[in-house]
Parts: C-alpha cells; structure tokens; sequence
C-alpha cells in the first residue's frame, strides 16, 4: 500500500520517471508473488502424481488436491485484463522442474508409509513423465 502512496505523490509532482521505475517495481513483485504461489501448488501437484506413480493406485482425495492444485496454478497465473499468463509453458516448465525436488522429498516421507529413501523413490519414478503429466493437466483443463 505504501507502493502505491507513493506512486501517487511521484506522478502528482510530475516525476514521471520515478513513476515509471515505481511501476516496474511493483510489476516485478506481483510477478515474484504469482511466481512463488504457482511453485507451492506446483509442490503439491507433483506430490501427488510421484504418490500415484510409485503406488500404482490413486484416491479421491489426491485426484482432489491434483484438481485443485491445478486450477489454482492456472487462476494464479492468468492475467485477468490481458487475458494472456504471467508465465510462458517454458517459464511454468521450468518452475514445475525447479519445484520436483521438494515433492519427490515430500513423497518418499508419505509414499507406501515412508517405505522409500528420496533416491530410492527418484529411481523408481521417471521425472520427465511426472512433470510432462503435471503440464499437460495445467494446459488442458481451461483450454
């Protein structure tokens, strides 16, 4: 709120510059929020597609958490006046990759009761199909 405070004095003076370094300022923090929230959701949908990989099963409420996972990863980054996204696939891929790790050490605390080490896990799953499947169910649910 501050931000904006300030924004109004700058552009009341007539400092247009420094309104529009403000601007850029406050675009980037929005950014690194939108940012920040898809990577949490995108913990916890991988979490649950490395839990029905290992476990060969699902249940209602992991195809909940998926689901809901999933929509909040596309509401949080869909621009709502541009109607364009926050992230580009290449930046989404790139956060669901940077986001694995913290899952697949997750999942082998939660996988058949903590049956697996977090490398014995890594071995039994294959990442690129985990995360392609995450992508695929981001991309497809709104289109």
């Amino acid at each position: 709120m501050e931000e904006l405070l300030l924004l109004k004095e700058l552009l009341q003076e007539g400092k247009i510059p420094e309104a529009l370094e403000l601007v850029e300022e406050l675009e980037e923090m929005s950014k690194s929020d939108k940012l920040n929230k898809i990577f949490s959701y995108g913990i916890i949908l991988l979490l649950h597609l490395i839990k029905q990989a290992a476990e060969k099963r699902t249940t209602r409420s992991w195809e909940t958490s998926i689901f809901n996972s999933v929509k909040q990863i596309q509401r949080t980054n869909k621009r709502l006046k541009s109607q364009g996204n926050y992230l580009t696939e290449a930046e989404l891929l790139e956060t669901l990759q940077d986001a694995y790790e913290s899952a697949l050490r997750k999942a082998a605390l939660e996988v058949v009761e903590g049956k697996y080490s977090t490398d014995e896990l890594r071995e039994i799953i294959n990442q690129n199909i985990i995360i392609q499947d995450a992508m695929n169910l981001i991309l497809a649910i709104n289109n």
